[in-house]
């Protein structure tokens, strides 16, 4: 299997998963141009693809999707309610609507060879949802997009290889941020809004693993986090905690904002 995000932060996201016959993508949250450069750096087009997975309707999510879809008529899968919000959208523009498939929270399906399995989380949006993905042994999951996690959100990211997972602000630099309103800065601080550096890493000491071989910290907020301050903070909180591993067992990583991070294979 492989994990590559193509792009992760505030301004659009996107990351591909796939395997030898299977490819897909979790979001199109950037114009059609660069997913088209995006794939083509992992050689693959639009045309190669086996589905779109759709976490939530937010425009850095599904940005660029109904005029990637236009391209390329792709499947789409997401929860009821986030279709609707998405087939409602202003700016889609027009699609065909047979494209879209409903998917349900806690229950698997495959698509090609890789089995998909749609988890909730805690977000501002209709039906929010994290994925992960399993072929035979191997499993990772695209984890952003959440103001809080419990132990269900645990046990979905329990026994991973790989694993994206949101680091998406310090809270001091928030607080601080003249340019954020204070109902924003609490939309944000809440329990459906992001994770903060420091939660990110306590997330991760709950799902640290032997297994695990790469963990990509994504979904960083432009104005509010940097990605040295983000891996900082997610190392202090695995190096204190009270568990066998050290941040030093892992290969952790920043998924890159505005360009496509290294390809991981596993």
């Amino acid at each position: 299997m492989r994990l590559c995000p193509f792009f992760s932060g505030s301004s659009g996201n996107s990351v591909y998963v796939g395997s030898d016959n299977t490819h897909l993508l979790v979001d199109v949250g950037v114009a059609r141009k660069y997913m088209d450069e995006a794939l083509n750096s992992v050689d693959l087009t639009g045309d190669d693809l086996s589905g779109i997975l759709i976490t939530h309707e937010h425009s850095d999510h599904i940005g660029g999707l109904g005029v990637f879809l236009r391209k390329y008529p792709v499947p789409v899968y997401a929860t009821k309610k986030t279709i609707n919000e998405i087939l409602n959208w202003k700016y889609l523009g027009n699609v065909d609507t047979s494209l879209f498939h409903e998917v349900e929270p806690d229950s698997g399906f495959k698509i090609g060879d890789i089995e998909v399995v749609p988890f909730h989380i805690s977000h501002d949006a209709a039906d929010p949802v994290a994925y992960r993905f399993i072929k035979g042994d191997k499993k990772l999951a695209v984890c952003t997009d959440l103001g809080c996690y419990d132990d269900y959100t645990v046990n979905n990211l329990k026994d991973l290889d790989t694993l994206l997972l949101e680091a998406n602000h310090d809270i001091q630099r928030l607080q601080a941020n003249p340019n954020y309103p204070y109902p924003l800065k609490m939309r944000i601080l809440g329990e459906k809004g992001h994770l903060c550096n420091e939660m990110s890493g306590r997330l991760l000491c709950s799902v640290l693993n032997d297994k695990l071989k790469k963990i990509y910290l994504g979904h960083l907020s432009r104005d509010n986090n940097i990605p040295e301050l983000a891996f900082e903070a997610v190392r202090c909180e695995i190096n204190m905690d009270h568990g066998p591993y050290k941040a030093s067992d892992f290969d952790i990583c920043i998924a890159k904002r505005d360009s496509v991070s290294e390809c991981f294979e596993f």
